[in-house]
């Protein structure tokens, strides 16, 4: 009985170790695999001085050329800015007097007055308006383009560029509980009369609102009371995508109140009209922040007719102080070229890092041609090498 034990005590020990031995140990070792183990085929270049100094000259004989074309075309076009910043305090109000600061590019040599100015202020209301007048020395090309430019002005903060209901502009007469807490704050609801700013927000209340005029033609021989005008309209200066963007409101005009700062189109506190902003389109262009803090921004455009060479008047109505925050505004006209407006940035750009590759390609052909370096044999670059160390082979030799 004994043995017989044993005996079936030694098959059931055999095949629990067969058993045991059939299953493989679990192990975290990738598969065997090209992907898996980094077998896969590559293409590492070797930099070499036949491969690398080319390319500095293909890069500088490209830029180059480029830089210049785009300084020519920037050459090419006229404008003149001049900067009224501070024509409310400044100006004289009997006579004109020339502006400090100015800037004028065209293409007539003939030498132009200093731009002048002078303000009238309005007894009743108090404004200010700036009489600005210059010279345009030669015929400017339609298209003619009049712009608004603000310096030191942050449109790209981030707080500033939250600042505004989407769901307004589309249309949408938000509820009082639903702008007030959001992202308009501090300009969302006027808690005291219990209404929704229409349109909220810190961009639409600083809404540039300066009124600029038209040009006025100023003709020694006409009549006194026949004016002329450079016509420049305030259509089409927004893009297709603003226009979009704002749409006809469902408010109300007497359950909602302007932003703080539209005096302009206030009367009391409240609307003298439905404002219409989806056809205001210099809230549109307003609407759409700057990312520098100088910036430019389309008030008219004239797409049809030159601007004729000769005296012209500007008439401004100046609301927007800039001087507050150490800022500055001028009013631009400037013309344009296929490539653009004056803008010499980018072919300096272009020609800076041209003339550095063309400069670096030399120097490095001469330290090549004069003092060459021996390249190393790539084939020795491997990792999969059988081969002992050399510290473990010479420490077997020196055993004892």
């Amino acid at each position: 009985m004994s043995q017989q034990v044993t005996r079936s005590g030694s098959i059931e020990e055999q095949e629990r170790a067969r058993e045991e031995g059939d299953k493989k140990p679990k192990s975290r070792r990738p598969a065997n695999t090209a992907f898996r183990q980094q077998r896969l085929k590559a293409w590492q270049p070797i930099l070499t001085p036949k491969s690398v100094l080319p390319l500095f000259f293909i890069v500088g004989i490209i830029f180059a050329p480029i830089g210049g074309v785009l300084l020519w075309a920037s050459s090419l076009v006229q404008e003149i800015s001049i900067d009224y910043s501070e024509c409310s305090s400044k100006a004289p109000t009997d006579s004109y007097a020339s502006v400090p600061h100015y800037s004028a590019t065209f293409k007539s040599s003939t030498a132009i007055s200093a731009p002048t100015w002078r303000k009238s202020i309005n007894e009743s209301s108090g404004t200010v308006t700036c009489t600005l007048l210059f010279e345009i020395p030669n015929e400017l090309p339609a298209p003619v383009f009049m712009y608004y430019r603000l310096t030191n002005f942050y449109q790209n903060h981030r707080r500033y560029v939250q600042s505004l209901d989407l769901n307004q502009l589309i249309g949408d007469a938000v509820s009082y509980n639903t702008v007030k807490g959001g992202v308009c704050d501090p300009l969302a609801v006027n808690t005291t009369a219990q209404k929704v700013y229409y349109p909220c927000g810190l961009i639409a209340n600083s809404f540039f609102n300066d009124t600029i005029g038209k040009p006025q033609i100023l003709d020694p021989n006409a009549p006194e009371n026949d004016k002329q005008f450079y016509e420049m309209t305030t259509k089409g200066i927004a893009w297709a995508s603003d226009k979009e963007l704002i749409k006809p409101t469902k408010y109300s005009m007497d359950d909602v109140l302007p932003p703080p700062n539209w005096l302009w189109a206030s009367e009391n506190g409240v609307y003298k009209e439905d404002p219409n902003l989806h056809e205001n389109e210099a809230f549109m262009v307003w609407m759409r922040t700057a990312g520098l803090p100088s910036f430019s921004k389309l008030s008219r455009r004239n797409d049809t007719h030159g601007m004729p060479a000769a005296r012209y008047s500007i008439d401004i109505v100046d609301r927007f102080n800039v001087t507050e925050y150490d800022g500055t505004k001028s009013i631009l006209i400037s013309t344009r070229t296929v490539l653009g407006g004056k803008n010499p940035f980018m072919g300096i750009a272009y020609v800076v890092v041209g003339g550095i590759c063309v400069v670096l390609g030399a120097l490095f052909t001469l330290a090549h041609l004069v003092r060459p370096r021996k390249l190393g044999d790539h084939t020795y670059l491997t990792w999969d090498s059988n081969q002992p160390s050399t510290a473990i082979a010479t420490g077997r030799d020196n055993a004892p």
